[in-house]
């Protein structure tokens, strides 16, 4: 099980995030688990505290006591972060899951994971102008978010930003939200669709922020959690409509030249299969959320669905997107359209995995007139969703980070008892194990940094 942990870790694609662990119900989870109960609804009385007085501008928010957190990956803005940003990625349980006995381990082998891969990831960035537009995205959405609040709702709120790996994290959000004093917190997760890899991630170290002893956030502060939002009418809305967008823009020329016949491929992010085995629900959320806005496409368009970034050599998520445009190719496929379907803004996996790999990938197959559906950004249909979503998040009964993980299946409930009262001798043989194991992985790490070769090349494969 060593071996091929750490082959998938060596393993792991330059440039790229993946959204996925060796394994999603971890200690970590467990451990903190048991955090409040929810209440039947966020109180009514924090609504008619955040609604603004009438003749208040839209930026009339400094007083309100709700928060809206929105939870997103991150990713580095210039070249230097780029290290910094590998090694929090690669330092995260939910990303490389190494057994329990070696856990000990997770620094040095993210350190030197990030070190090798570093260089290359640089190349990717700065094909894309230097560093990830992610938090500039976030931001902006943040912010006409609150706006569109203010002007539809009349609904004066706080929006904190909390990114994964990088700046601005979560735990800078949280104190953040603490000195505000904010006593109702809407936490959104901007990725449509729940995978134990992306939301999961983030709600379990929400988690473990909210449990600490020492806690920055108030234990009185009511929270409530949107754990998926792909079904939404106006987000359904807000996609095909960017969809029709690029396929009106075919010209009569071009659908001269090429064939009437025009094609959407939707790219999702890839997880492993044994996620989806164990109960991820991620794929049947893309399958759903693909099978709606479909039904919004005129009837001559035909629909393809593929999974894009996958890494190692493990079974990921079929079929694989750099193998369906071959395909397609073969098919006699001209006039294609790809749509980042699991992303709400552009990162490197849009502007130079599907830009400028798959781009050139499809042209080489022979698909001739090619365009990208951009990811939402500030669509404004998006954003007034969005507002809308917060609102009703307000008005219906809370669910919990712990409640959230249970229902996703990120945790299980009897794991959850185990792992709390889990025997104080077994954790001291557990870390005996892991100090007599820390030897031997990190000479091999070593070996390999000093020899210039991979652990796979050293495994004969």
């Amino acid at each position: 099980m060593l071996v091929a942990t750490l082959l998938v870790t060596l393993n792991i694609a330059d440039g790229y995030v993946p959204m996925a662990s060796q394994s999603f119900r971890t200690e970590r989870a467990g451990r903190s688990a048991f955090l409040r109960p929810s209440s039947s609804s966020l109180s009514s009385t924090w609504l008619q505290a955040a609604t603004m007085p009438e003749g208040a501008t839209s930026g009339a928010t400094t007083d309100s006591k709700i928060g809206v957190l929105f939870l997103n990956l991150g990713g580095p803005e210039k070249s230097t972060d780029v290290e910094g940003f590998l090694y929090n990625l690669f330092a995260d349980p939910d990303i490389i899951r190494l057994p329990p006995f070696i856990s000990g381990l997770q620094k040095p082998i993210a350190l030197a994971i990030s070190k090798r891969r570093a260089p290359k990831s640089r190349e990717a960035y700065n094909s894309i102008g230097g560093g990830s537009p992610i938090v500039k995205y976030t931001t902006e959405q943040a912010n006409l978010i609150s706006q569109a609040l203010a002007s539809n709702h009349n609904l004066a709120v706080k929006t904190y930003i909390g990114m994964r790996y990088w700046f601005p994290f979560t735990e800078q959000a949280l104190a953040e939200i603490a000195e505000d004093g904010i006593q109702s917190l809407v936490i959104l997760p901007l990725y449509p669709q729940f995978s134990v890899s992306t939301s999961g991630s983030s709600l379990r170290l929400l988690q473990e922020e909210f449990s600490k002893e020492e806690s920055v956030v108030p234990k009185s502060m009511k929270h409530t959690v949107v754990a998926s939002w792909y079904d939404r009418p106006g987000y359904v809305s807000s996609v095909a409509g960017l969809i029709m967008q690029e396929l009106e823009s075919f010209t009569e020329e071009e659908l001269e030249k090429f064939g009437p016949e025009k094609h959407v491929l939707f790219s999702a992010h890839g997880v492993p299969q044994s996620y989806i085995d164990n109960g991820d629900p991620y794929q049947a959320q893309i399958q759903d959320c693909v099978e709606r806005i479909g039904k919004s496409l005129p009837e001559d368009v035909t629909v393809h669905l593929s999974y894009q970034s996958r890494v190692g050599p493990i079974e990921w998520l079929r079929p694989y997107t750099d193998d369906v445009l071959p395909e397609l190719g073969e098919q006699g496929v001209k006039n294609l359209v790809v749509v980042p379907i699991s992303f709400v803004s552009e990162h490197i996996e849009t502007l130079e995995e599907i830009d400028i790999e798959y781009r050139e990938l499809a042209e080489e197959s022979g698909i001739e007139n090619w365009r990208r559906c951009p990811a939402l950004n500030t669509d404004q249909t998006f954003i007034n969703d969005m507002a809308d979503l917060v609102v009703e998040s307000l008005e219906s009964p809370t669910l919990t980070v712990t409640e959230a993980c249970v229902n996703n299946n990120c945790i299980d409930v009897k794991e959850i008892s185990q792992l709390i009262d889990v025997d104080k001798e077994a954790k001291v043989a557990e870390r005996m194990n892991g100090r007599f194991a820390m030897l031997g992985i990190v000479s091999t790490l070593l070996v390999e940094l000093a020899s210039g070769k991979s652990l796979l090349h050293m495994f004969g494969l």
